[in-house]
């Protein structure tokens, strides 16, 4: 099967004389997959019960007509006026308290029974109407996954999945820690979501309610995924997960739930920092996938982050798709076929742009087109085993966006994000691991700032260590257990002995310190006793500042400070992992080919000999600016 190709398509946003145009477009494109109605409930049930299918039949028939298979979109992300109205009880209510009105997407309440239910009624009668279409490929339930509600529909169903988890108030109480602040409860009808409230909300109250909420919603997507397995076996149920800090997906568990993983990538940075962020979410979404392919769902033709909507570079729009192709994905999807003329979105870029197919973003998307038909699809199995793995927990990321840490400067992502970058700069493959996952094969883990840890993870990353593992920890790890409850005795808490060392103290810096070697410490210092450790960097007063522990087979690094990433890359460097490859060039084996993405504006030397898949040629070695090739072993 070749790679897929295409985007979301909305035709119901035209005349239907656009139609025929666009199939002959995607034709021209080499596209072969296209996802059709994922904000389209309002033009399918008009009003609650009377389906309107005439026009989506006409484009789907048009579609199959044309050779382009169709990843049929659940549109539960966005409900119709006319339910709003019927169900005002259903809408988003924020933890202010105030409720939303109809006139965006996302604006509903994912544990109201009437949105269950008719959500579920879209479903079947989707998948009973189209189940035997000839375009049907996939299902594509919902879109980008993430919105919480505090109502009180969503209380009862918090209340309820308390229960299940903790059994009884007495064990709930004791993991809040609520008998702080005199929060102790006595029936489970006192407890809510974390609303505004006063000051401070419980930390571990906020972080519950992002655990259920992303049980919930899964349990939203299963009900509609069982439902389309009953009516269509066989064929593939997935969602597009969306990463983001709003968004309470925990997608380790999403990903043993979907038939595939499939992400929206949107880098925000320019240039190199753009390649850099590509390769961030496509190793995610490998590590998700666990082995099996997965699907780029969303991209674009241009940035559509930070304040200004500027245009791709030529030739990044092939040089990000085959990140993710090299890294395991099915295909290359953009959002969306054609830019809309108007609506919230109406300048988010297209594969179509508003100056239509006389425009060079077009000609890069057909040239793409026919690159990928030449670049076999991947099949189930690892891509060449990465050797590194860096710890990637959803829970912590959620925990140090809580209320009440030392520091609001203290940012997960940004941690993760960096240890990933300089490996990549470096050309150390790398893969992403939960702290519970089995970790013996890799030669070395990083764990960034991973604030909460519960004990089974601090035994698994203990046995690492002492089986002959490297161990690299950033500040601000393994201080709190999972209810964020802070683990006495000293910091880094669950750590502290594999690390050799004790934390007095925390001090946020105001301003950088000089280290030698490793350059500027900002943001964050710690009062670091060595308790079988030994300092391979001091702080300007004395105090170690990168530390180093032999412990039973292995090594545990810790750096107490935030580094640049020149700096991280020394410590790294110190502990056995540094790189060969040259910044900027990217070289992932994927089986038996091997993707160079050149993304600098100089020719560089690659490893890489053979024939280009794409062109035809011959590649000795080098490779120029800006270019890519896919070469068979």
């Amino acid at each position: 099967m070749p790679l897929w190709y295409g985007g979301d398509y909305n035709p119901e946003q035209w005349p239907e004389e656009v139609w025929a145009e666009d199939v002959a477009l995607m034709r021209r494109a080499g596209v072969n997959l296209v996802t059709v109605g994922v904000f389209s409930w309002s033009r399918l049930e008009p009003s609650e019960g009377r389906y309107t299918f005439g026009w989506l039949d006409r484009v789907l028939d048009l579609l199959a007509a044309g050779g382009i298979r169709v990843d049929l979109a659940i549109p539960t992300a966005s409900p119709p006026p006319w339910f709003s109205l019927a169900h005002p009880d259903a809408l988003t209510v924020t933890r202010d308290g105030v409720r939303l009105t109809h006139g965006s997407r996302d604006t509903y309440c994912v544990s109201a029974p009437a949105y269950r239910e008719a959500s579920l009624r879209i479903t079947r009668a989707l998948g009973e109407r189209y189940r035997d279409h000839p375009a049907t490929a996939m299902w594509h339930v919902h879109n980008e996954y993430g919105t919480p509600c505090h109502c009180d529909h969503a209380a009862a169903a918090f209340r309820a999945w308390l229960r299940e988890r903790y059994g009884g108030l007495d064990a709930l109480n004791d993991a809040w820690t609520t008998a702080f602040w005199g929060q102790h409860y006595s029936d489970w009808a006192q407890i809510t979501p974390p609303r505004a409230t006063q000051y401070l909300p419980n930390p571990a109250q906020a972080l519950d309610f992002r655990r259920f909420v992303s049980d919930e919603m899964l349990a939203h997507f299963t009900e509609q995924r069982d439902l389309l397995r009953e009516l269509t076996p066989g064929v593939s149920v997935t969602t597009n997960y969306v990463l983001a800090g709003w968004a309470c997906v925990d997608h380790w568990k999403w990903s043993r739930e979907v038939d595939l993983v499939a992400i929206d990538d949107y880098p925000s940075g320019r240039g190199m920092a753009a390649a850099g962020q590509t390769a961030f979410a496509a190793d995610l979404a490998r590590s998700w996938a666990g082995g099996r392919p997965w699907l780029l769902m969303e991209q674009a033709t241009g940035y559509v982050l930070g304040p200004r909507k500027a245009p791709k570079e030529p030739g990044e729009i092939a040089r990000h798709s085959l990140q993710h192709v090299a890294r395991g994905s099915k295909g290359v999807m953009f959002f969306q076929w054609r830019a809309s003329r108007g609506g919230a979105e109406q300048w988010h870029p297209g594969m179509v742009p508003h100056t239509g197919p006389d425009s060079r973003v077009f000609r890069e998307v057909c040239a793409l087109g026919e690159a990928l038909e030449r670049i076999p699809a991947p099949v189930d199995g690892p891509l060449a085993e990465a050797e590194v793995a860096i710890l990637w927990d959803e829970e912590a990321w959620w925990a140090v966006q809580g209320p009440g840490l030392p520091s609001t400067e203290i940012d997960y992502l940004a941690a993760v994000e960096q240890a990933h970058r300089v490996l990549w700069r470096q050309g150390v493959p790398a893969c992403f691991a939960h702290p519970s996952h089995d970790l013996p094969a890799y030669r070395a883990v990083l764990v960034p700032s991973l604030y909460p840890i519960s004990d089974e993870a601090a035994r698994n990353l203990t046995a690492y260590v002492e089986g002959g593992g490297t161990l690299v920890v950033s500040f601000f790890s393994g201080i709190a257990d999972e209810h964020t409850r802070i683990r006495p005795g000293g910091y880094p808490g669950a750590l502290r002995e594999i690390l050799g060392i004790r934390v007095e103290e925390f001090h946020p810096l105001d301003e950088p310190v000089e280290l030698p070697e490793f350059g500027q410490a900002t943001m964050w210092s710690e009062i670091v006793h060595l308790d079988g450790a030994e300092a391979v960097a001091r702080y300007p007063g004395g105090g170690p500042a990168v530390t180093r522990h032999r412990h039973g087979g292995g090594t545990a690094w810790y750096v107490s400070t935030r580094l640049d990433d020149s700096g991280y890359a020394r410590v790294l460097a110190r502990a056995g992992l540094a790189g060969s490859g040259v910044p900027g060039v990217e070289v992932v084996r994927r089986q038996d080919l091997v993707f160079a993405v050149n993304h600098t504006e100089d020719e560089q030397p690659v490893p890489v000999h053979g024939t280009d898949l794409i062109t035809g040629r011959p590649v000795g070695g080098r490779l120029g600016p800006g270019r890519y090739v896919v070469v068979r072993l």
